[in-house]
């Protein structure tokens, strides 16, 4: 354990927090951004950033002979790369960063970063300055690798995947949270009381971004107030290392250990399969089941209480009497069975038995790979390592929306479904070549 003993329980339960508020406010906008968009073209007209991203959206969607709700889901997907792109890239960094000089540290400027850019949100009141906005959020967003690297300082080594569970626990919690508060938040529009103030750049989703804005600061209060610094100074980098940007996949292929490179190959192939399913299951269930958007937000929160579930309280006690590897091995299985479950469900009780089975092995994957790569990595570059994998995840959510819209709308649901299922049987068959990790 390379923490101060006294400090653990203590750090464990700031890092949670410091998680769960951190991703309810970057969640907030995932009910919002259709809306969104509509309100950009109807007061910019087309013209502009905006414009010109439609007419090539359009261009596309014509190409596949689709309509112009095709093109708007395109120009949402080409957004969310964009924010995800940038984890992709600065993942890596951050958690070199904090390597060197510590994860209070870090944590302390990517929030404050996460904060301002929520602040531009909230100020948006052209196109272009939201993007700039999302674009800054992205650049900070990478702040989770440094989290998670610093459960990796706090917990020995026999606990790390147990206490991996809790960070997906925290994820979970905050994504089912955040959606929620961005739907009701987004039915106050300050412009109609306040018209004037759009001179100052307020808009109709002002408020959610205010609320957003609100939980980075607290989150950063937080942090200075109760974030005991994990990292011992004998496991830091050399102070007089320059550091800087790298390519993340030439970050990756430098990483020396083959079995790190192996998992970080699992992790991403089961990270392709998952995101292709977040973002096609509610256009699945839209077009299979007639489902609205209140019935479409209540399965994304069943999907995310079943993950809560599993990561904070089954896999912990699985992880007890099973090993890391074994977990892996199991959820992937069970993983493959949930994607094909929803790929061919006839009816909502199969579809839901589908998303219950997924959660479930998303649930082992998730914490079992996290402390793997941990446990494989060395003390001294634990911010590094994780970086580079969450980075890799970051890369998944970066390709796959359009990947997944451009195939779901051209081949339909069942085959994302089976290629996803595809990706988690074959990250299931690497996964039988890990070694078990020195404890």
């Amino acid at each position: 354990m390379t923490g101060p003993k006294p400090k653990r329980p203590l750090s464990l339960g700031v890092i949670f927090l410091t998680l769960y508020i951190d991703l309810i406010g970057f969640s907030i906008i995932f009910p919002l951004v259709p809306d969104i968009l509509d309100h950009y073209l109807t007061t910019e007209g087309g013209g502009g950033l905006l414009g010109g991203l439609m007419t090539v959206t359009n261009g596309l969607a014509t190409v596949f002979g689709k309509d112009s709700n095709f093109a708007a889901v395109l120009l949402g997907g080409f957004l969310s790369s964009l924010y995800a792109l940038l984890q992709f890239v600065f993942a890596p960094f951050w958690g070199a960063t904090s390597d060197q000089r510590g994860r209070r540290h870090v944590l302390t400027l990517t929030v404050a970063g996460t904060a301002f850019s929520y602040l531009l949100w909230v100020l948006s009141g052209s196109f272009w300055l939201f993007v700039a906005a999302r674009l800054l959020g992205g650049v900070f967003g990478g702040n989770i690798s440094v989290a998670t690297a610093a459960v990796a300082d706090v917990t020995s080594r026999t606990e790390r995947a147990k206490a991996m569970g809790l960070v997906g626990a925290a994820f979970g919690l905050g994504l089912v949270t955040g959606p929620g508060i961005g739907a009701l938040t987004a039915q106050i529009n300050l412009l109609e009381t306040h018209p004037d103030w759009a001179a100052w750049g307020i808009h109709p989703f002002s408020v959610p971004a205010l609320v957003a804005l609100l939980m980075s600061v607290i989150n950063l209060i937080w942090i200075r107030v109760r974030f005991d610094e994990t990292l011992a100074e004998e496991n830091r980098t050399d102070g007089r290392e320059r550091l800087r940007l790298r390519h993340p996949l030439r970050a990756a292929r430098e990483i020396s250990s083959p079995t790190i490179q192996l998992v970080n190959l699992i992790g991403f192939c089961f990270a392709l399969a998952f995101c292709a399913m977040e973002f096609s299951l509610t256009f699945l269930g839209q077009d299979r089941f007639g489902f609205s958007a209140k019935e479409n937000g209540i399965m994304l929160a069943y999907l995310g209480v079943c993950s809560i579930l599993t990561q904070g309280l089954i896999v912990r006690r699985v992880l007890r009497k099973r090993s890391e590897i074994s977990v892996l091995l199991t959820g992937l299985l069970a993983a493959t069975a949930g994607f094909i479950l929803i790929g061919i469900a006839p009816n909502v009780a199969t579809l839901y038995v589908g998303l219950g089975v997924l959660a479930l092995g998303a649930g082992f994957v998730n914490p079992a790979t996290s402390g793997l790569i941990s446990l494989y990595a060395g003390d001294h570059e634990q911010g590094r390592i994780l970086g580079v994998f969450r980075s890799l995840g970051s890369l998944a959510r970066a390709i796959t929306p359009i990947m997944a819209g451009v195939v779901f709308w051209m081949m339909g649901g069942p085959t994302v479904f089976a290629a996803a299922a595809a990706l988690s049987l074959g990250s299931w068959w690497m996964a039988r070549k890990l070694p078990p990790p020195e404890k």
